[in-house]
């Protein structure tokens, strides 16, 4: 896929420092494109710059400033002209039960993984319609597909992010922009070292135990390299899908949870058809007021 006239793409990628978004940023920059590549700390950035000191540019950026987010993409348009992939990567977990998470918790989530992807969104889409051209990749969650116990504002922003994208998604189209939405399952990455808990209460402590039980037998993860494979094959790619899941288990899982959906919709269909049935308007609805 060619992106722009010198055949070197620039990627945007946020959250660059650690996990899957320093496998993009590599990964990128081995490829022959430049980068740039925000986090809040860069130092690891900085040691890639001696290999790639034509093609990367490290910024400090907190994607939950918004004035931020919007002279930082101003500034890698200035250093490199355009920006051709856009990878709203950045994303922080808080582990708890959704009566335990802490208002400065959820917040914190909602600021982080929604609100600073619509930032970012909000920054570039000028410069994309202008070139009318560029592909906007989220990265989401398996949770944005499947809520759980533990994970239900955490999921909440992922689904937000969804929600926010596949309306961006049509927006962007009618200017020639792709955008994808990237669901992975679980990787090595920093995430479960950085992640946060709640103040736990008493009462859930016999479901935390049988939480504790299932992920001890049943976690899969892999190397982060292997998202970074998936993602240059996506960005190649001349009709990317709206969708991207990355894993054999969250596919099942994925899989699993829409036929489960699917079916309880059908048992209750006739329920779902009986609720609907188109009246006249009633008299003086709509009408403006005097």
């Amino acid at each position: 896929m060619t992106l722009n006239i010198e055949n070197n793409r620039v990627w945007f990628i946020t959250g660059a420092s650690k996990g899957l978004g320093y496998a993009f940023t590599c990964s990128a920059l081995k490829a022959g494109d430049k980068v740039v590549a925000v986090a809040r700390t860069i130092d690891k950035l900085e040691k890639l710059k001696d290999m790639y000191r034509e093609t990367l540019l490290p910024l400090n950026l907190d994607v939950t400033d918004r004035k931020a987010v919007f002279s930082t993409v101003e500034a890698a348009i200035e250093h490199f002209g355009r920006i051709d992939i856009v990878v709203n990567n950045a994303g922080i977990m808080t582990l708890g039960m959704v009566e335990e998470l802490s208002e400065f918790d959820a917040r914190k989530l909602m600021d982080t993984n929604f609100f600073g992807a619509l930032w970012v969104c909000q920054a570039v889409m000028p410069y994309l319609r202008s070139q009318r051209s560029g592909h906007i990749i989220q990265i989401t969650s398996i949770g944005a597909i499947i809520s759980g116990p533990m994970s239900g504002i955490y999921s909440a922003s992922k689904f937000a992010l969804e929600g926010m994208s596949e309306a961006l998604a049509k927006e962007a189209e009618h200017f020639g922009v792709k955008l994808t939405m990237v669901e992975p399952g679980g990787y090595w990455t920093d995430l479960y070292i950085s992640m946060g808990y709640s103040n736990p209460l008493d009462s859930y402590e016999t479901l935390r135990e049988e939480l504790a039980k299932q992920y001890s037998e049943g976690s899969v993860d892999s190397d982060p390299s292997l998202a970074a494979e998936a993602l240059m094959k996506l960005v190649d790619s001349d009709n990317p899908p709206l969708r991207l899941i990355l894993g054999s288990v969250v596919y099942d899982l994925a899989m699993d949870t829409l036929e489960t959906r699917m079916a309880t919709w059908k048992e209750w269909e006739e329920v779902s058809r009986a609720s609907e049935k188109a009246i006249p308007a009633p008299e003086g609805y709509g009408a403006s007021k005097k």
